[in-house]
């Protein structure tokens, strides 16, 4: 079940927060990770189980909404109608109404965006980037302090530039790079694309 808070007025208003260990579980499945980004990009206040099951078929399967066949439609909807709604309504990132097959974002839905590092192949997690690139310009900044050569060649504005600029160019591409990892930000599921 969803978790509740009193507010002013004596009514419930559903909770804005999940913990992280609903959160994992929820975003442990592929299928519930595709029920997320869909009802982030959806415009609407709701979605019925039967439009989510087509769009999530369509994706695991790579092909359009118009190619899939009925065995496709019904083996996604029947695991999201038993399985994955119903466990996402008890963390309370939705609501979803089984008599009337209909999903609802939770207010709790509107705080997950990218919550983990994602990390593919041999790319390093941007903390260690970030780490690497503070300990090269301490190491910088020391070797212009200590006017060690080559680095007294240029004035120490240039060298200074040159930290900001690195760290702006890393923060500008860091940006970029998680707007495309955002749930609910790009057509396609992250993991898609």
């Amino acid at each position: 079940m969803a978790s509740v808070q009193q507010v002013d007025g004596g009514g419930t208003e559903p909770a804005t927060d999940i913990s992280e260990d609903e959160l994992f579980d929820v975003l442990a499945n592929q299928r519930r990770r595709f029920a997320v980004h869909l009802l982030k990009r959806e415009e609407a206040d709701s979605i019925a189980i039967g439009d989510m099951a087509e769009q999530i078929a369509a994706w695991e399967n790579g092909i359009d909404m118009k190619e899939i066949t009925g065995n496709e439609r019904k083996r996604v909807y029947t695991a999201l109608q038993q399985s994955h709604l119903p466990k996402m309504d008890d963390a309370g990132v939705v609501d979803f109404n089984k008599d009337r097959g209909i999903v609802e974002p939770t207010p709790a839905l509107q705080n997950v965006d990218l919550y983990m590092d994602v990390v593919e192949g041999r790319e390093i997690p941007w903390s260690d980037y970030y780490l690497g690139l503070s300990g090269v310009t301490v190491a910088l900044t020391g070797a212009v302090w200590l006017d060690a050569w080559p680095f007294v060649l240029l004035p120490d504005m240039a060298w200074m530039l040159a930290i900001v600029v690195a760290f702006a160019f890393s923060a500008i591409t860091h940006k970029y790079y998680t707007a495309e990892m955002k749930v609910g930000e790009p057509e396609e599921p992250p993991e898609l694309t």
